[in-house]
């Protein structure tokens, strides 16, 4: 028996109970009706697959109109039932008229069993095929308005991804400052934009700040502005960060980053809510909501002398730690489903899937990249792959084993590679990776940014 529901609107009690007789071994529901103005009700009460419908219901009127206005009158009602018609005169121009106006299909009185019987099934999977594409559809739609958003969502339902959302909207609706700690890669940024999209700001702008890329001898005009003249390259006054985001909020990214001899200067800012553009002796006040993040760890930082315990504090209300990938059992799967499908309209690859062999070995790797380096798998894969379906062998993941062995490498292969060896090993935490090899870690930043990893 199959699942389907058949609604039967016949004026001819004999042809109904025979209907009737015979479907009823194969479809979970039948219904008959001979009256057509019971149709609109019926369709309310329940959801027909199909409807199985007569073209002719007054005495001596064989013209085939009452089969068309109630076709018409299903379709509006109705738009993803499927109406077979039944005609028992073989008017091949009637029959095609009833196509045109959005009949799937016509059978002729007296009918065939197996023919009608064949023609219902195939109704039926033509039925369940469009409800998929209308499905696929309003997917697609979804992921749309995701992508369209440039990804400034949080998307996934693991555990401690949904626990973290229930922190953001407890904290969103205050003004207290945020500290967002985390691995590399883990999505801070939009722990930031959530934050302050469910925010009283939302309207304002949130200014990002990615606090390892600005150089000492900038950090002042870069964060306070400055005054035209107040040093060489001051051709023309300049605002500063934290005048953009006034009345918004201030996203300080990679804080740990910033050096020790600038923080006094950030902490002042923050305390007098007044900042001083460099060349001026005239303070500005500012209103900002503070959001920082960072993948170091800023207690082990203190204890090395290199932050300041005032300014943890003062950025430290609300804590806020975003899980690593390999922790998120369930988001992956989603995750590479939305970013294989930016990447294919991205390089006009549509109609991409992956394997479900693929999807377990993504799903057994650690990520020590986490979504950024899920993400970049993604790309290199569809812009490599010559075929509509991503197999194991298109996936191809971070490995302290590519050291062992010198083979052909390069030496900023060979740099690259100890980096992503070193970062594997620490689980991203860049002060200790920075120590192990030898470097600052301003330079270990830079690195990790030239070699996008």
């Amino acid at each position: 028996m199959q699942t389907g529901k058949i609604l039967v609107v016949d004026d001819n009690r004999n042809a109904l109970s025979a209907l009737k007789m015979l479907l009823q071994f194969d479809y979970e529901t039948v219904v008959t009706i001979a009256n057509p103005n019971l149709i609109q009700e019926k369709l309310k009460s329940d959801d027909f697959d199909i409807v199985l419908l007569d073209m002719n219901f007054s005495a001596g009127v064989n013209t085939g109109n009452e089969g068309l206005f109630w076709l018409d009158e299903i379709k509006k009602a109705s738009p993803a039932t499927e109406v077979v018609m039944i005609t028992a005169y073989g008017d091949v121009e009637l029959a095609v008229k009833a196509l045109k106006k959005g009949a799937a299909d016509f059978i002729l009185k007296p009918w065939e069993n197996e023919k009608l019987l064949a023609t219902l099934q195939a109704t039926l999977k033509l039925r369940r095929s469009n409800i998929r594409v209308e499905e696929l559809k309003q997917h697609e739609q979804f992921m749309k308005r995701e992508l369209n958003q440039e990804q400034r969502r949080i998307l996934g339902s693991s555990p401690g991804i949904l626990s973290m959302m229930q922190t953001i909207a407890k904290v969103a609706k205050t003004d207290a400052n945020v500290l967002i700690t985390g691995e590399n890669g883990t999505g801070k940024e939009l722990v930031a934009y959530e934050i302050h999209r469910k925010s009283g700001r939302h309207n304002e702008l949130l200014v990002s700040v990615d606090m390892g890329t600005i150089p000492e001898t900038l950090f002042e005009s870069e964060l306070f502005g400055h005054k035209k003249g107040s040093f060489t390259d001051a051709r023309e006054d300049r605002i500063g960060k934290f005048q953009l985001a006034h009345r918004g909020t201030l996203f300080l990214d990679e804080i740990g980053n910033l050096p020790h001899a600038l923080q006094s200067k950030l902490l002042s800012a923050l305390q007098n809510r007044t900042i001083v553009p460099v060349g001026s002796n005239q303070p500005i006040p500012v209103d900002i909501r503070l959001v920082c993040a960072t993948n170091c760890d800023l207690e082990q930082l203190i204890t090395q002398h290199k932050f300041r315990e005032d300014l943890l504090y003062r950025i430290n209300t609300i804590l806020i730690e975003v899980p690593p990938l390999r922790e998120r059992d369930g988001d992956i799967e989603l995750l590479a489903s939305v970013f294989l499908k930016y990447f294919e309209k991205r390089y006009h690859k549509p109609s991409l899937r992956i394997s479900s062999q693929a999807l377990k070995k993504m799903t057994g790797y650690s990520w020590p990249g986490n979504i950024r380096e899920l993400r970049h798998t993604i790309e290199k894969a569809v812009i490599l792959s010559d075929s509509e379906t991503l197999k194991p062998d298109d996936f191809e993941f971070k490995s302290a084993g590519k050291l062992t062995g010198f083979g052909y490498f390069t030496l900023e292969e060979m740099e690259k590679h100890m980096i992503e060896a070193a970062l594997d090993k620490h689980k991203g935490k860049h002060t200790a990776v920075a120590n192990q090899l030898g470097i600052s870690r301003q330079t270990l930043y830079n690195k990790i940014k030239r070699y996008d990893l």
